[in-house]
């Protein structure tokens, strides 16, 4: 076992496999069941103790981020005064799973490992997608339900709602497709990653020219396919933060990073409120709705429910069991209860309140300001402080501020990819380059 768990190709295998499942959990679950995620995910989640135990056996409680093991805490101690105990208990459970998967790959990778087997999920999540999508299309030429299912009487449905289905046949047809993860929105956002990874080993030279070309392609085709709203606005912001990293690298003199930051904070202002007072005719470019395709009713629903207990909130959940109160009867879209808040930093607080947020907002500000160190700070001789390419660099920051983006609109950094990414971010960033603990 000492050999397995020391050996690069199997924690490559078991990174990429881990990142497949938490990036695509609802396509393993509508093809073997929950029953057969639960499986899978318990593996993982023991492989994952074995990991650290084997790289970390000490001291990696100091390498964890104070807001993070705040916020670890905060969300176990919720327990004994939630709404909903037993539901809180099983979150933290899922929770603690999710962070030890995230610091596994912490503790046994470097940032061009990371890289790599995060490329390789994508990949495998991205052309599935496409394939899976045809088939639908060609073959089936109908919309098609998942497999397997938990807790949905599909008979019970005078007409079926549109959001139960894995594909909507909709390749051919100018729709959002969904992929193998059976949502336009999630889709989306593993096509931005896979923009973002490509984009890095393209530049890196770690990934010959035609693989990264047809990599990139099929990224880009998935976020057009998908066209989402949030993920173009992510593109925009991600765009020009690698311009403010790579303006900053090329200045070689105090003098030159102020006069850099000046410009950037004058950008910043103009593009906010240039937004501001344009929102209305930028999201019906975006093809949005006014009120975000109903989710202000949404964060009302949260609003209303958070104000009943603001400091420390109902209790931590994660995704919104549908079976506990008050989760049963809260929102309800297009037939389809509602899992979460479509806003994580709304979430935080309905579970865990105003302390939560302020604990969850230091984490994530933790996070941001580490990578904006790792991409922008240069030796004397004008090479990136790092072992690592220089393209690799900016690998953190541009994934901090897709879920950062993500965030306004989605709770998934709270859950699955999301808190893998943020606990496998926030560590390394702490932790160095070090493929693992001494």
């Amino acid at each position: 076992m000492t050999a397995l768990l020391s050996s690069r190709r199997f924690i490559v295998a078991f990174t990429a496999t881990t990142f497949f499942v938490a990036l695509a959990g609802d396509a393993v679950r509508y093809s073997i069941s929950w029953y057969g995620f639960g499986v899978v995910a318990l593996a993982i989640t023991i492989l994952s103790a074995l990991i650290v135990a084997h790289n970390a056996p000490l001291g990696l409680v100091k390498q964890l981020p104070i807001p993070l093991a705040v916020f670890l805490l905060l969300a176990a101690a919720s327990t004994a005064w939630s709404y909903y105990a037993g539901a809180t208990a099983l979150g933290v459970i899922v929770l603690l799973a999710t962070t030890m998967a995230g610091l596994a790959i912490a503790v046994s990778m470097n940032w061009e490992d990371v890289v790599h087997s995060l490329g390789i999920a994508l990949r495998w999540v991205l052309v599935a997608s496409l394939v899976f999508e045809l088939v639908v299309s060609v073959f089936i030429r109908r919309p098609i339900l998942p497999l397997w299912s938990l807790g949905v009487d599909y008979d019970s449905f005078e007409k079926i709602p549109k959001l139960f289905y894995w594909s909507r046949n909709l390749l051919f047809e100018g729709g959002k497709i969904q992929g193998i993860v059976g949502n336009s929105s999630l889709l989306a956002f593993v096509a931005l990653l896979g923009v973002i990874v490509f984009g890095i080993q393209w530049a890196a030279g770690t990934v010959k020219r035609l693989p990264a070309l047809a990599s990139m392609t099929v990224a880009i085709a998935c976020v057009l396919l998908t066209r989402s709203a949030t993920i173009t606005l992510a593109l925009a912001v991600l765009g020009a933060i690698v311009v403010a990293a790579l303006s900053l690298r090329r200045a070689q003199t105090p003098r030159a990073r102020v006069a850099v930051y000046s410009w950037i904070g004058l950008a910043f202002a103009m593009a906010a409120a240039g937004t501001f007072f344009a929102r209305s005719a930028i999201l019906g470019l975006l093809g949005k709705s006014a009120d975000l395709t109903g989710r202000f009713d949404i964060w009302q629903a949260v609003i209303d429910l958070a104000i009943q207990r603001p400091v420390f909130g109902w209790g931590w959940i994660g995704y919104w069991a549908p079976w506990v109160a008050p989760f049963d009867t809260l929102v309800t879209k297009a037939g389809v209860r509602q899992l979460h808040a479509h806003n994580a930093w709304l979430d935080v607080w309905l579970q865990l309140g105003v302390v939560g947020v302020i604990v969850f907002g230091a984490l994530l500000a933790m996070a941001f300001g580490r990578s904006w160190s790792m991409a922008t700070r240069i030796y004397a001789t004008g090479e990136p402080a790092t072992r690592q390419p220089a393209a690799i660099t900016l690998l953190p920051l541009l994934i901090v501020c897709a879920l950062l983006v993500q965030s306004i609109a989605e709770s998934r950094i709270l859950v699955e990819y999301g808190w893998l990414l943020v606990i496998l971010l926030s560590t390394k960033l702490k932790m160095g380059d070090r493929p693992a603990l001494p």
